[in-house]
C-alpha cells in the first residue's frame, strides 16, 4: 500500500489551545508526522510526495470565502496592534445568518470554531499539502490501487465547509471522497477517531451520495458536545444518509468492534463503489484524551474487518497523539487492513 506525505506538512506548529479556560501546549505537534512515518513504514508502506493539486479539490468542498480567509488570515492579523502571534478567535457568533464582518477579529470568530486551531503563517500551505496527500491518495484507488494511506497532519474531520475546529482546517476526508465521486455513483465515509467528525457530517449532511457514518466516544460529555448524536441522521435529500455510533467513554476492543459491525450493516446497505476511513488512533487506551481503550491488537482487527469490506479504500489520517504506541498502532491497522500484502 503506498503511502503518501509531503514535509511542507510539517511547518505547521501551534504552540497552544485553551482546555476547560487553561491554556496549554497544542497536542497536534509535528512530531506526531515522524511517529505515523515511522508505522508506516513498519507496515511495509513506500512513501511518496503527493504533487501540488491546485484549489479545485479543496474548494469542490469548502467555500472560497473560507479559503480565502485560511490564506490571508495570518498576515491581516499581523497588523492588529497587540495581537496575539497566532490567529485565536475570541468572540464567536450565536448564529451565523447573512451577515459578515469585515474585521479580521470578526472573520476569525466566524470562521473558527473553538480555539484549538490557531492559525500561523505556514498553516495554509500544510493544510494545503495535506489535503493534497488525501487528493493522491485517491487518485490512486481511482487508478485502480485496492488502498492507499494519506498521512494527512494537520488533520481535517472537525473541518466544516466553512469552519476550521479541533485542529482542522482542510476536510481531507470530505476532499478525498469528493474526489473519488469522479468514478464512483455512491462513497461511504467510515470515521473511526475518538471525537464525532462533525465537519465531515456537516458537509454531507443534506448529500445522498456520500454516506457519514462514525464511530466516537458519547459527545454527551466530550468534544465536539454539539454534534455526532445517534439521532442526527441527514435532512433533506440527505436524511438517513449519516450514522452515529457514540460509545460510552472507556469502551475497549470488543465494544468497539461490536459498533464497527453495526456500521458494516449500514454501509452494507448503501452499496458503495469507494470507501473513505477517517483513521483516528486516539482511541486508543494510552492516548493523553483518554476517551476510549483500544489496543494495539485492537487496532490490528479493526484494520482487518473493514478490509473484508473489500471496497477500494482511501486511508485518511485524522488525530492520534503523542504516546509511545502512536506508530506502533498504525503498523497494526495497516498491517491488520493488509498493509504488506497490498
Amino acid at each position: 500500500m503506498k503511502a503518501f506525505y509531503a514535509e511542507e506538512q510539517k511547518r505547521h506548529d501551534p504552540k497552544a489551545f485553551l482546555s476547560s479556560g487553561a491554556s496549554q501546549p497544542n497536542p497536534e505537534k509535528p512530531e506526531r508526522i515522524e511517529r505515523l512515518l515511522a508505522g508506516a513504514r513498519s507496515a511495509g508502506c513506500p512513501i511518496e510526495r503527493p504533487r501540488d493539486h491546485g484549489l479545485g479539490p479543496v474548494s469542490a468542498v469548502h467555500t472560497p470565502e473560507y479559503l480565502d480567509f485560511l490564506e490571508h488570515i495570518f498576515e491581516r492579523w499581523q497588523r492588529i496592534d497587540g495581537a496575539s502571534a497566532e490567529v485565536i478567535p475570541n468572540i464567536h457568533p450565536i448564529a451565523r445568518t447573512g451577515s459578515y464582518p469585515a474585521s479580521a477579529v470578526g472573520q476569525a470568530g466566524y470562521h473558527m470554531a473553538d480555539t484549538a486551531c490557531p492559525i500561523s503563517r505556514e498553516t495554509w500551505q500544510s493544510a494545503l499539502w495535506s489535503a493534497w496527500s488525501a487528493v493522491e491518495a485517491a487518485e490512486t484507488v481511482m487508478a485502480g490501487a485496492p488502498a492507499a494511506y494519506a498521512l494527512c497532519r494537520p488533520p481535517g474531520h472537525h473541518a466544516f465547509a466553512d469552519v476550521a475546529g479541533g485542529f482542522c482546517f482542510i476536510n481531507n476526508s470530505a476532499v478525498a471522497a469528493q474526489v473519488l465521486r469522479k468514478q464512483a455513483a455512491r462513497v461511504a465515509i467510515l470515521d473511526v477517531d475518538l471525537h464525532h467528525g462533525n465537519g465531515t457530517q456537516g458537509i454531507f449532511y443534506a448529500r445522498p451520495d456520500v454516506l457519514t457514518v462514525s464511530l466516537h466516544a458519547d459527545p454527551v460529555r466530550f468534544y465536539p458536545f454539539f454534534w455526532g448524536h445517534a439521532d442526527e441522521r441527514g435532512e433533506g435529500t440527505g436524511l438517513g444518509y449519516n450514522f452515529n455510533l457514540p460509545l460510552p467513554r472507556k469502551s475497549a476492543d470488543a465494544a468497539f468492534l461490536e459498533a464497527l459491525g453495526v456500521a458494516f450493516q449500514r454501509i452494507r446497505s448503501f452499496s458503495p463503489d469507494a470507501l473513505v476511513v477517517a483513521l483516528g488512533l486516539d482511541a486508543f487506551e494510552g492516548d493523553p484524551f483518554g476517551g476510549l481503550s483500544v489496543t494495539t491488537p485492537g487496532f490490528s482487527r479493526i484494520g482487518e474487518a473493514i478490509a473484508k469490506l473489500g471496497l477500494p479504500t482511501v486511508i485518511v489520517q485524522e488525530g492520534g497523539y503523542l504516546c509511545d504506541e502512536l506508530g506502533d498502532n498504525l503498523t497494526a491497522f495497516l498491517t491488520g487492513f493488509g498493509g504488506k500484502a497490498r
